[in-house]
C-alpha cells in the first residue's frame, strides 16, 4: 500500500548534557538561581503572628458569627452602593461578589439560628 506521507524521522537521543563539564556548569546555573529566586525558608523559627489585628482566645464563639454577619452585612450594603455606582460590565462582576458575600451572611445568620433557636 502506497502512503501519501513518508515515516516521520526517529528521535534522535539528544542529551542536553554534551559532557560532564556542561553538566557541572548546568547544577551550578540550577544552584545559583535557586539562591537568587528560591530563598530557603528556615523551619526551626517559630511564627510570631502579628498582634495588630488580634482576636482573643477567650472570645466565645456566638461573639465571633455576630461579628462576622455584621461585618459581611457591611461589606454586602458597600458592595451594593458601589455596584450602583458603576456600568454595566464592572456592575455586573460588583453584584455578582455582593451576591457571593450576602450568602455567606445568610449561612452565619443560619449558624446563629442553630445555636440560640429564637421561640
Amino acid at each position: 500500500m502506497f502512503k501519501p506521507t513518508p515515516n516521520p524521522p526517529a528521535p534522535d537521543d539528544v542529551s542536553p548534557y554534551e559532557s560532564l563539564d556542561s553538566k557541572k556548569l548546568h547544577e551550578a546555573a540550577d544552584r545559583a538561581l535557586d539562591h537568587y529566586l528560591k530563598p530557603p525558608i528556615p523551619k526551626d523559627t517559630a511564627r510570631k503572628p502579628s498582634t495588630i489585628y488580634h482576636v482573643g482566645a477567650k472570645v466565645d464563639n456566638e461573639t465571633l458569627l455576630v461579628n462576622a454577619c455584621e461585618s459581611l452585612a457591611s461589606a454586602s450594603m458597600m458592595l451594593s452602593e458601589f455596584a450602583g455606582l458603576m456600568d454595566m460590565p464592572h456592575r455586573n462582576v460588583m453584584l455578582g461578589i455582593q451576591s457571593v458575600v450576602m450568602l455567606g451572611e445568610l449561612a452565619v445568620n443560619r449558624v446563629l439560628d442553630n445555636l440560640d433557636p429564637q421561640g
